[in-house]
C-alpha cells in the first residue's frame, strides 16, 4: 500500500515548524529532520534562523506544487531537500 501526505499539512508544518525539521519528520526524511532539529537545538536557536528560512521555502514550495506533482516528487521520490 502506497503513502499519501497532505501537502497542505507538510507546507504549514514547513513553515511554522520548519526550523525544527517538524515537515520532514511528517514526510519520513528522518535523517533530514534530525540535521535540522540539531542545528536549531545545538546553536542555541542561531542556526534555527537558517533552518527556519529553509522550512518557509520547502513549505511554499510543498503549498505550489499539484497534488500529484508533490506525492510524486516529495512522497514516492523522497526529495529530501528542496
Amino acid at each position: 500500500m502506497e503513502s499519501t501526505k497532505d501537502k497542505m499539512a507538510a507546507g504549514l508544518l514547513g513553515i511554522f515548524l520548519g526550523s525544527l525539521g517538524i515537515h520532514k519528520f511528517y514526510l519520513g526524511y528522518k535523517k533530514e529532520a534530525v540535521i535540522m532539529l540539531v542545528v536549531t537545538l545545538a546553536t542555541c536557536g542561531i542556526g534555527g534562523s537558517v533552518m527556519g528560512i529553509i522550512g518557509l521555502i520547502e513549505g511554499i514550495m510543498y503549498l505550489t506544487k499539484s497534488d500529484e506533482e508533490f506525492q510524486e516528487i516529495y512522497v514516492q521520490g523522497y526529495k529530501g531537500w528542496f
